[in-house]
């Protein structure tokens, strides 16, 4: 039986539209005559879901009993049974209540599509494994049920549903997602826009990598080996020299002129492990390389250029830069480059060929060091060896005389030229067997005692001997080479895993700076900080330190390793080779790591710590918002009914004590609502629609709001107010607010005055009571720090409301009284403000 074919729909957040794109293919599918089962549909109360799925056959769900509750899930067998041709089932990352077939409804997929059953379901991509820390440290919530990846990985077709944050978020205030008591908190915390933003990212990117697997089977099937430019990759070819930073800035460049171009650089290491590449330099280049949002990669191979293009094919590269040659004319005739290869195999690829400083033209033959490799000591030591061998060989072979002819004599040499090579290289072999020949030559060959040479088979045989002595001395001296390499690398990576694996145990600083003293056989060692503040002498704080008298400043150091500016290494003891000040860098470096590590973890305590105090005291508001509003609601209807029953009592003390606490009842619930829109438009949930407004209707509508009061408002506007940019609802919010704070703290002979003036561009609207805001105590802060009318709610809501709309909110104590600006811009150039009417 052929197994089924799945389909996902894909989807960022909850409620972008995965379930409803789900039935609206099964009602298509059913349409075109095809046999569709609801197996399992959770519209969440979304009614226009729920349509969705009208006409479609639904199997029974399950009903299971878990710790004294019933749930509801999908009828696995029920679905076996009917046998359709295509099943929807949604949210496949679910997991079942325990007493289930299988604990996981991506399980109970499966069986349906090894039964032949076509299966179209949902997903989050929050849900996948591979994701699931990622989005824990975006939107810090774990995600209980998570899928494998290669479930999902699997799929015959993903298709993404997608929606912008904005109209997500938006979704969310009209109650399309969540139920009205979770709105407040998702917007807060799950739902920011920064979130939502992310995880759109991730799921795009994750379904492009999908595609691009797709895209990567399909050519190796089809055995289509040349790139395909679907999307612009460059490569840099990083011969671990000094040009790399300029093959990596120029690439950068030609990577910036076409979107969405991926840059990659490659280091190919030898197999023979010969190349002298200093670490420390790939290490920059690399650095260099990924903040430019290039990735590193390296491999391994016989030869450079065939490593390079088997790479560019594997990865679909559509260009290539490399360095100009360093090579001269002479070795160029000996051998192509590797440039001029690399054009030659590229294909289709195109090739660019930088020049740098390092390039040929003032570069010379360069022969290697005699004792890179061995080290010096083994290089003299093998001198020595020869001085010392060469002549007691001689004094043994004159005396066995004529026991042995020529041949052996040479054999015997040679013997002594491989020992020399293996102590000591090539170098000091070529020596040993040119000496070894003179030897021969003067104590052995006729005439003796004479370099000349009587028989020509005698110079034929010394000839071949040298020859041999050098080939064989190159062989052994490379094997000794390599052996030197691969102990020293050995023991390099031995002392970095070894500090690396302290380091992930969470050891502290002053056990890895012993670790460090210990392994590169030092007295002392310190770890020294820089005050960046001292100045001009430095200031230097001993962070970390091991051994006897440890230096406290860099120059008491024999050896110092800095780490940046402000950081370095320094330590006491025996001179280290440069190998050994190279892997001392590397272990600074990670010292630093360390410590910067320790200091982001200090402050991220005190940092979650406010952060999760902001958290509570901001579900605390919302929490005691909603709890305040209906009882306050309540009181308030029950003060108006008690005081329409009381209009005509004849106690007018009662009467006034009930329109006073009907004024603070409202008074409350207007506090409570302020409350609600501050958090509101701080969670960004307020609907904004920015258009030209008349002032005049704003202004009406905000005395309207205000109702009947025992304070009047005078209201000095010019004759021709022009119209102002803003939201209609938010500005007449916000001058209600200030209007209600300004009549609270008016006293009776004062009223409150709003004027409003017309500038170039923006109108500014001027709310002054006759109350004066009683700020601190005079002092030499008290002009810096406001008032408390400065930062009542009124002020802050308005202030918050007017930024939102693009305008301005600020507040002045000058003279008796308060005052409040509001300056938004308006939508036709002004001139001066001019008296107007009172009202």
């Amino acid at each position: 039986m052929a197994r089924g074919r799945l389909r996902i729909y894909l989807g960022a957040a909850p409620g972008v539209g995965k379930t409803y794109a789900m039935l609206a293919e099964g009602q298509r599918l059913r349409a075109r005559g095809a046999d569709v089962v609801v197996g399992f549909v959770e519209p969440h109360g979304r009614r226009p879901t729920a349509a969705m799925a009208d006409g479609l056959e639904t199997t029974a769900r399950r009903t299971l009993s878990h710790r004294g509750a019933l749930f509801t899930e999908m009828d696995l067998d029920a679905v076996l049974a009917r046998r359709p041709r295509v099943a929807l089932v949604d949210e496949l990352a679910h997991s079942n209540v325990p007493g289930a077939r299988n604990a996981k409804r991506w399980q109970d997929v499966e069986e349906l599509l090894d039964a032949g059953i076509d299966v179209v379901t949902t997903l989050n991509v929050q849900h996948l494994e591979s994701l699931n820390d990622v989005v824990r440290q975006i939107t810090g919530v774990t995600q209980r049920e998570t899928l494998p990846d290669e479930v999902a990985r699997r799929a015959d077709q993903i298709e993404l549903v997608d929606l912008p944050p904005e109209v997500l978020r938006r979704r969310m205030v009209h109650g399309d997602i969540y139920p009205p008591d979770r709105v407040e908190s998702a917007l807060t915390h799950y739902f920011r826009v920064g979130n939502l933003t992310a995880l759109r990212e991730i799921a795009l990117l994750w379904l492009a990598d999908r595609v691009e697997e797709g895209l990567q089977r399909y050519r190796a099937e089809h055995g289509i080996v040349a790139p395909w430019e679907t999307r612009e990759r460059i490569l840099v070819s990083l011969s671990g020299g000094s040009e790399g930073e300029t093959l990596i800035r120029r690439a950068a460049r030609i990577s910036a002129r076409t979107p969405g171009t991926e840059l990659l650089a490659l280091h190919v290491v030898l197999e023979d492990g010969l190349a002298d590449v200093d670490p420390a330099v790939l290490d920059a280049q690399r650095t260099l390389l990924e903040s430019l949002g290039g990735s590193y990669h390296q491999t391994t191979g016989e030869d450079v250029v065939d490593a390079l293009l088997q790479f560019a094919e594997a990865e679909n590269v559509t260009q290539i830069v490399l360095g100009a040659s360093r090579h001269g004319r002479l070795a160029s005739l000996l051998r192509a480059g590797v440039g001029e290869r690399t054009i030659k195999g590229s294909g289709p690829i195109d090739v660019h060929i930088v020049t740098h400083r390092e390039a040929a033209g003032a570069a010379v033959l360069r022969l290697p060091h005699p004792s890179r490799g061995t080290g010096p000591r083994r290089y003299w030591a093998a001198l020595v060896g020869a001085v010392v061998l060469l002549p007691v060989l001689t004094l043994l072979l004159t005396a066995v005389g004529g026991h042995l002819d020529l041949s052996s004599d040479l054999v015997i040499y040679l013997l002594a030229v491989v020992v020399v090579a293996l102590v000591g290289g090539l170098y000091p072999a070529l020596l040993a067997a040119i000496a070894a020949a003179l030897l021969a030559d003067y104590y052995f060959i006729a005439p003796v005692h004479s370099l000349a040479i009587a028989r020509p088979d005698a110079i034929t045989a010394l000839v071949v001997f040298i020859a041999t002595a050098a080939l064989v001395g190159t062989a052994a001296g490379t094997a000794a080479q390599r052996t030197h390499q691969a102990v020293r690398a050995t023991s390099e990576a031995r002392a970095l895993s070894r500090l690396a694996a302290a380091m992930m145990r969470g050891q502290d600083l002053t056990a890895l700076v012993e670790q460090i003293r210990e392994n590169f056989g030092l007295s002392a060692i310190s770890l020294l900080e820089r005050d960046p503040e001292a100045s001009p002498v430095p200031r230097w704080y001993v962070v970390a330190s091991a051994g006897e008298r440890p230096p406290e400043k860099p120059y008491e150091a024999d050896v110092e390793s800095p780490v940046d500016d402000n950081l370095t290494l320094a330590a006491r003891g025996s001179g280290l080779s440069t190998g050994d000040q190279r892997v001392l860098a590397a272990c600074a470096a990670e010292l630093g790591l360390a410590h910067v590590r320790g200091r982001i973890a200090g402050s991220s305590d005190g940092t979650d710590t406010f952060a999760d105090a902001e958290r509570t005291r901001a579900s605390l508001l919302l929490a005691a918002g909603r709890d305040l509003r209906a009882p306050l609601h309540t009181a308030e209807e029950a003060l108006v009914r008690l005081r329409s029953r009381r209009a005509g009592a004849t106690v007018p003390e009662e009467a006034q004590l009930l329109v006073g606490a009907h004024a603070a009842v409202h008074r409350a619930a207007q506090l409570v609502t302020d409350l609600d829109d501050v958090s509101r438009l701080h969670a960004g949930a307020l609907d904004l629609y920015l258009r030209p407004v008349d002032l005049n209707e704003m202004l009406g509508a905000a005395l309207d709001d205000l109702g009947p009061g025992g304070h009047s408002i005078i209201l000095r506007l010019p004759e021709q107010l022009p119209d102002v940019i803003a939201d209609a609802a938010l500005l007449t919010r916000a001058l209600t607010a200030l209007g209600a704070d300004a009549l609270r703290h008016s006293p009776s002979d004062r009223p409150p005055v709003v004027t409003a003036e017309v500038q170039v561009g923006r109108v500014r609207i001027r709310v002054e009571d006759g109350t004066p805001d009683r700020g601190p105590e005079p002092g030499p802060e008290a002009s810096r720090a406001p008032g408390p009318r400065a930062g009542s709610l009124a002020v802050r809501l308005s202030r918050d409301l007017a930024e939102a709309m693009g305008g301005a909110l600020e507040t002045a104590a000058d003279g008796p009284g308060f005052s409040v600006m509001l300056t938004l811009p308006s939508s036709a150039p002004g001139g001066s403000a001019t008296s107007g009417r009172n009202e």
